[in-house]
């Protein structure tokens, strides 16, 4: 059941129209400087993120496992990972605690020197829910020896719980398993298409979670990754619900924002290009994590995600040297001019 939901998703998103109907990536631009004093060649990519230094401040986000397609993506992007120098996660392990014969599908990038990699269990599992009882601290080790994972991504899915059928749908008392989780793993929160507010980011902080992924609005809905699937079994309700609430959510650049609460942000939402990777550091954030955009790529080959992550690295790159940005951090010092609706957005941003 989960590995055929598991290969739904993956077709989905490759075959239907699965994003925002808005990308607020749009809505910022860097101000041009006409003399960037920086040689292009002496730009430097490079950034250290949870004491890892990676070559440059991306981040693969989570996508898959728990199918043989899921094992042959993550594969392709480990490879491009390790060449790269920057970081990946995997899908949700949670097939594996159901099914151990699918831990290869998450295991194979272990064969490869991925410099930052993230485990996965989502949030509703730490606790326990109708039809299963929460993951154990011994489960949680063990997904995290199967990668030699480095931290543990706890993944806030709730949109998508609400749509699905098969949706956990229990969620208190998940800060507080947070809160406990964190004291004995390495642990970040993501989103998953919905965005994290400033309250939010700062009960996350105060719970020790040692940085956090926006997972924005932006990019792919998972509302509307549902409602495609209500439609093949027939289930008008659930499909008129993901259509609703298809765009439901924080903008990932508003989140940035929102979540800039003193530990490292990863903007994850929406990111097509370089271009858009250097908005979001010039907003603050640390890290940016793609995924979208390399899933048809990761279904051909690791140089089809290498030839991918390189265009957009070189894009970022361009996009630094014509704001006259150094390095990573001191784009974080640049200025952007912010319109349309997320303008609204950035008005009334908590700080």
């Amino acid at each position: 059941m989960i590995e055929k939901r598991k290969n739904e998703h993956i077709e989905i998103c490759l075959g239907r129209n699965t994003k925002a109907h808005h990308n607020h990536w749009d809505d910022i631009d860097l101000v041009h400087r006409a003399l960037p004093e920086v040689d292009f060649d002496n730009i430097d990519l490079s950034t250290e993120l949870f004491g890892v230094e990676l070559k440059a401040p991306i981040i693969i986000s989570a996508m898959t496992g728990g199918t043989e397609l899921g094992k042959r993506i993550n594969e392709n992007l480990a490879i491009a990972a390790e060449k790269l120098g920057i970081g990946m996660g995997v899908g949700s392990q949670r097939p594996y605690l159901v099914d151990r014969s699918l831990g290869e599908t998450y295991s194979i990038v272990k064969e490869h020197r991925v410099p930052l990699l993230l485990g996965n269990i989502g949030a509703p599992q730490l606790i326990d829910q109708k039809r299963s009882p929460g993951v154990t601290r011994k489960q949680l080790e063990k997904l995290m020896i199967m990668l030699d994972a480095d931290i543990l991504a706890v993944h806030l899915n709730f949109l998508q719980e609400a749509v699905q059928p098969e949706g956990d749908m229990r969620a208190e008392g998940i800060l507080s398993a947070i809160s406990s989780l964190s004291k004995s793993f390495p642990v970040i929160v993501k989103e998953t298409g919905a965005g994290i507010s400033r309250g939010m980011a700062l009960k996350l902080k105060r719970a020790g979670v040692m940085g956090i992924d926006v997972g924005g609005m932006g990019g792919t809905s998972f509302a509307a990754v549902e409602k495609y699937r209500a439609e093949a079994r027939g289930d008008r309700r659930k499909a008129e619900l993901g259509e609703i609430f298809w765009d439901w959510g924080i903008p990932t650049p508003a989140s940035v924002l929102e979540a800039s609460v003193g530990i490292p942000v990863i903007a994850t939402g929406g990111i097509r290009n370089g271009l858009d990777a250097a908005k979001a550091l010039s907003l603050g954030a640390s890290a940016v994590g793609i995924a979208g955009e390399l899933l048809k790529p990761a279904t051909e080959s690791p140089e089809a995600v290498i030839e991918k992550l390189e265009g957009i690295i070189h894009q970022l790159k361009v996009a630094m040297f014509l704001v006259g940005a150094r390095n990573v951090y001191t784009m974080k010092n640049t200025r952007v001019i912010v319109h349309g609706r997320l303008r609204d957005w950035f008005e009334q941003v908590e700080v």
